[in-house]
This record gives C-alpha cells, sequence and structure tokens, in this order.
C-alpha cells in the first residue's frame, strides 16, 4: 500500500483540505467516500508526482467519518482509511478515519468509570418462526435477578454496545439515578439483518408471539417494554408498533430507514425498499387514518445524513396525529457515534415516560 505522512486533513473556515502522497505512484485515482448526502465520492485532484488533494465544503456536521478509495492502473479500487489521519471511529465493518470539527466533543458519560458495571448474561431464544434469537440481557448492579423490573429491548444490541458504548451509559444511567433499576435485552437480528428488519410480518408477529414472551421470562417484568434501535432496527421498532399495538410502551429510533420513493430513489435497488415504502406511506397518513396507541416516541436523526428528510416527515406524522413526540436533530450523519452522541439525556427521558 502507498505510504503517506501522518500531517491529517486541515480544518478551514470553509473547507477541510485532504491531502494523500502516493510514495509509489500506482494509483490513478483519489477519492473520499463519506455517508453524507449524495455525491457518496469527492474526487481529488492530481497536484505533482504522486501527489492528490481535495478541498472538501464542511458539511453540517461536528464530525466526518470518511475512507479513501484508491484506483489503481488495472481498475481495481479499494477503500482504506486515510494514512495521514490517525483519528479512527470503530464500525462493523471496519475502522473509519474521522475528522472532528471545532467545537465537538464526546459526551460526559464516556469518561465515566466508576459507575458499578451491570451484570451481563448470554440469551438465546428458540423461535419456530425466524429461528434462533440470541444476544445479551443486561441486568442493573446488584438487583435481585428475580424482581421484576422495566425491560429495554435493543435491536442491533451488541453493536450498541460495542460500537456506543450503551453499557457504560446504561450503567451511569443507574448509578446517578436518572431512571431506576431496569434491564435491557441486547439482541442480534435473527437471520438476515436485511430481511428482519425491514417491515417484515414474520418478524412482528415472532416478537409478539415468541421473543418478547421469552424475553419476560428470561428478564421479569412488569411494565410494558421500551424500544431502542437506528437505521433498519430503528423502522423495524416502529413496524411492531404498527402490527402489534400494545408490545412496546416507547420508542427511542434513531436514523431510521424510513424509505419513500419522494426522498430515497437511490435506495430503490434495496430488495425490501417496496415493502418499506408501503408501511412508511401508512405511518404517514396516520393522522388521517389512524393507527395503534400513542405511546412516547424519541426520533434522533444527524443533520449532515441522507436519511434526514423522511425522519422529519415521520416525525412530523407522529406528531400531527398527537403522538408524545421528541425530535432530535444534531449534527452528524449516520454512523455509531453520531447515535452514541445523542443518547443523553435523551434516552433516560423517553425511558421514565415509557415506564410511568
Amino acid at each position: 500500500m502507498s505510504v503517506q505522512a501522518a500531517t491529517g486533513p486541515v480544518v478551514l473556515e470553509t473547507d477541510i483540505a485532504f491531502a494523500y502522497r502516493d510514495m509509489g505512484r500506482s494509483v490513478v485515482g483519489v477519492a473520499l467516500a463519506h455517508e453524507l448526502r449524495r455525491p457518496r465520492r469527492a474526487p481529488f485532484e492530481r497536484t505533482g508526482r504522486g501527489e492528490w488533494a481535495l478541498r472538501f465544503p464542511r458539511p453540517d456536521a461536528q464530525r466526518l467519518e470518511y475512507l479513501l478509495e484508491l484506483t489503481r492502473a488495472d481498475g481495481t479500487a479499494e477503500l482504506v482509511p486515510d494514512p495521514a489521519n490517525p483519528l479512527r471511529a470503530p464500525g462493523p465493518f471496519g475502522a473509519k478515519s474521522v475528522v472532528e470539527l471545532p467545537g465537538y466533543a464526546a459526551p460526559a458519560w464516556v469518561e465515566d468509570d466508576e459507575s458499578p458495571a451491570g451484570d451481563l448474561a448470554r440469551l438465546e431464544l428458540r423461535t419456530r418462526r425466524v429461528g434462533p434469537v440470541r444476544g445479551l440481557v443486561w441486568a442493573a448492579h446488584d438487583i435481585d435477578p428475580r424482581e421484576p423490573l422495566p425491560l429495554l429491548v435493543v435491536h442491533d444490541g451488541p453493536e450498541y454496545a460495542e460500537y456506543s458504548e450503551l453499557l457504560r451509559l446504561l450503567d451511569h444511567l443507574v448509578a446517578f439515578g436518572e431512571v431506576p433499576p431496569f434491564r435491557a435485552a441486547l439482541l442480534k437480528p435473527p437471520r438476515n439483518r436485511n430481511e428482519t428488519y425491514s417491515a417484515a410480518v414474520v418478524y412482528a408477529r415472532a416478537f409478539s408471539l415468541e421473543i418478547l414472551p421469552g424475553l419476560r421470562r428470561a428478564a421479569p417484568t412488569a411494565w410494558p417494554a421500551a424500544g431502542l434501535g437506528a437505521s433498519l432496527g430503528a423502522l423495524s421498532l416502529l413496524h411492531l408498533h404498527w402490527m402489534h399495538p400494545g408490545l412496546l410502551g416507547g420508542l427511542f429510533v434513531q436514523s431510521g430507514s424510513y424509505f419513500r420513493r419522494r426522498y430515497d430513489r437511490q435506495e430503490s435497488s434495496f430488495a425490501r425498499f417496496d415493502r418499506i415504502s408501503r408501511f412508511v406511506g401508512r405511518v404517514l397518513q396516520v393522522a388521517e387514518r389512524g393507527g395503534p396507541p400513542r405511546v412516547p416516541v424519541t426520533i434522533t436523526c444527524g443533520s449532515a445524513e441522507e436519511n434526514l428528510d423522511n425522519n422529519r416527515a415521520v416525525a412530523a406524522a407522529l406528531d400531527g396525529a398527537g403522538y408524545p413526540l421528541e425530535y432530535v436533530e444534531h449534527p452528524d450523519a449516520h454512523n455509531w457515534i453520531s447515535w452514541r452522541d445523542v443518547l443523553h439525556p435523551h434516552l433516560a427521558e423517553l425511558l421514565l415516560r415509557a415506564w410511568a
């Protein structure tokens, strides 16, 4: 791989200046690959022998996660972190390079190393409809395992724990008395995630008849469960509430994949685009046609991400239909650190409303 001195991108008043040095001169193209609004590739210009540069407009965000797309003479391309930038953000598909713009700071709770850690237990539920459902059950520190406690169900829960430091936050919330002791079921999606979480009726039925009853046995509770999810995981929680009203007492949904042809033609190749679009159409008509009970809902979305328009539309529809809604836009995009940074204090507030 080509090597470059670790100088890092330079944040200017209106731009971010990127540079790439191809010491072996094997690269015929360099582009910035990001997850902001399209186009998703910003090409570098060649400025000398083996020298490439880009002036990228500062986004409506305080962070920018990115990779460099390097194209070789034979036409092959690879995505790599920026060798000039040592700052990285973790993710399920590998680390990305990060630019933190002036004013950005991680939440204070991320530095909390003193709150007593809750207990973790492995979870496996056998279901007839979607196969085994695996994950973890977190329980607040020093509670009786037989005691009924409120329950939070987290789609993509292990990823939330690994990449958004969710368990540290849960420990912090209980230790500082922001919420009462509770349990959280951190679920992995059964089978194929894109299929399971894309407004699938079979998953909604399995959740209602098999998964949630199994969770209640593993994590005794006397309250309606609250739900936390991001992207397709957020969409799926809203779909669960629509299909089986009363299962969930509150929803904390982040950057939901609420695909609609009006906003999301670029996603039309997604295998379940039409199914999602039909369901979201029903949600957008909730004020006229009615819908499930109005439970508390918190919607968060990054101000620089492509899902912003459809999240605004869903929030407006739920608000217009009388849902107790909190809508939060924050200066980031569609990534795990973005979702982490907006959890507090909004998650605690949603849980209190859901379990009241």
